[in-house]
């Protein structure tokens, strides 16, 4: 009979997850991890793998945290570029928050990770493309409803939109650029905005 684990999976997971998520991948050692999840090291490597298969399972975990609470808040029935600029100025704010110092744990794990890592690299990809998606779905839905003008392209919209969100995560974390940050998000907006059917008075 298998003796019961002597430790909380879950709770497990989640502080590996928060100590990669400041600390990154490479500065995360195993030492650490015993620390700061207060369980053995062969616990670790029997329940989670090895560190690397830890940082893919708390990448995932992010992910499954994050991810769909954007889809859900883009997915609000109703007017659509609102809900865009609520998650462009959502993603200003948290990159300037200073108790939000360690970014987003997926666009640090493409910072560090793309070039050497596959499997980070294929998480970091899906979920890329799920906010994409989710940003193209939005902006037809906007198009259909006669927020944008019936020529514009919601796939070209929502490639532009992934990117500017990625960039403000990374270049956000610098306090010089705030500024330039914000007044970037401002000429996305714009950009969205320059999309919108003619005549049609956008809800404030």
């Amino acid at each position: 009979m298998p003796r019961p684990k002597e430790f909380d999976e879950d709770e497990a997971l989640q502080a590996a997850m928060e100590l990669f998520w400041e600390r990154g991948y490479e500065a995360t050692s195993m030492s650490a991890l015993v620390k700061r999840l207060g369980v053995a090291r062969a616990s670790i490597y029997a329940t989670f793998g090895d560190k690397h298969q830890l940082y893919l399972a708390a990448l995932d975990r992010y992910v499954r945290q994050r991810d769909p609470e954007i889809v859900r808040g883009l997915s609000t029935p109703g007017p659509v570029l609102p809900l865009i600029r609520t998650l462009v100025e959502g993603y200003v704010r948290e990159s300037q928050d200073p108790e939000a110092s360690r970014g987003c744990l997926v666009v640090n794990a493409a910072v560090e990770r793309l070039a050497a890592d596959e499997q980070a690299c294929r998480r970091v990809e899906t979920s890329w493309t799920t906010l994409e998606v989710a940003l193209m779905s939005a902006l037809e839905r906007a198009r259909l409803q006669g927020e944008l003008n019936p020529e514009a392209d919601p796939r070209s919209l929502a490639s532009f939109l992934l990117v500017v969100l990625q960039g403000i995560r990374v270049v956000g974390r610098s306090p010089n650029r705030r500024t330039g940050v914000s007044l970037a998000a401002e000429q996305a907006l714009d950009a969205v905005a320059a999309s919108a059917r003619v005549g049609h008075k956008q809800p404030e």
